[in-house]
């Protein structure tokens, strides 16, 4: 999401630089919503950001072909990271398999984004793509579940000099009673996804850990 080769697609779309491909991009999935339905279903990015952001790429194009656009973006990435020896044909159809066992806001709009049939490869970081927008939504659930605001979530994951570049102002350090909340916080997010992975058996999951290393050129120890 934050490499410039993905921000350079939106240049040459015609986006400004700044956040116009990545709100309008990644959110256009959502179809022309308001700029406060968007903020409430993303969540974790501060409400000036998405609202700039989400209104300054409306001029540029309507939102389903943004979210096209960017779907073509995430797949230009994938083409040019993933190792070329994985097996991504097997690391597809795990993958679907756990992006149709469930259902929540955005994620179920990119999971209904089309999947040109220009390569698995380019298909399989598309499919990242998804299941990343599934532990987001869950990850936002479980934030609020746990007591927290989105604000307070995203200072203790990340310290508060972060949280004012993801949009939030002022945001001041965590305190130190928030941890637990936060850690609470990973565990539902886990909790959550859980029974997605049920769908896979137990080989599959293995199969499906090894796969997700290999593609991030991780060596199993």
């Amino acid at each position: 999401m934050s490499d410039d080769a993905t921000a350079a697609i939106g240049l040459r779309a015609g986006f400004a630089p700044g956040r116009g491909f990545y709100c309008r991009g990644r959110f256009g999935v959502l179809g022309e919503a308001p700029a406060a339905v968007v903020q409430a279903v993303q969540g974790f990015l501060g409400p000036d950001l998405v609202a700039t952001g989400w209104r300054a790429g409306r001029p540029v194009m309507p939102a389903e072909e943004a979210a096209a656009c960017y779907a073509q973006a995430v797949r230009a990435w994938g083409r040019a990271h993933i190792p070329a020896d994985v097996d991504v044909e097997h690391f597809n159809g795990l993958t679907q398999r756990l992006i149709d066992a469930d259902s929540l806001p955005l994620f179920a709009g990119w999971r209904a984004q089309p999947v040109p049939g220009d390569g698995p490869v380019g298909a399989a970081m598309q499919r990242i793509h998804v299941l990343r927008e599934h532990r987001g939504a869950c990850h936002f659930a479980a934030v609020r579940l746990s007591g927290l605001s989105a604000r307070e979530a995203m200072v203790v994951n990340l310290g508060a000099r972060e949280a004012i570049r993801y949009g939030w102002r002022e945001p001041g350090p965590a305190a130190a009673a928030l941890v637990p909340q936060w850690q609470r916080a990973e565990r539902l997010t886990d909790e959550l996804r859980a029974p997605s992975y049920a769908t896979l058996t137990a080989r599959q999951r293995a199969e499906f850990a090894q796969l997700v290393d290999a593609l991030t050129g991780t060596q199993i120890s």
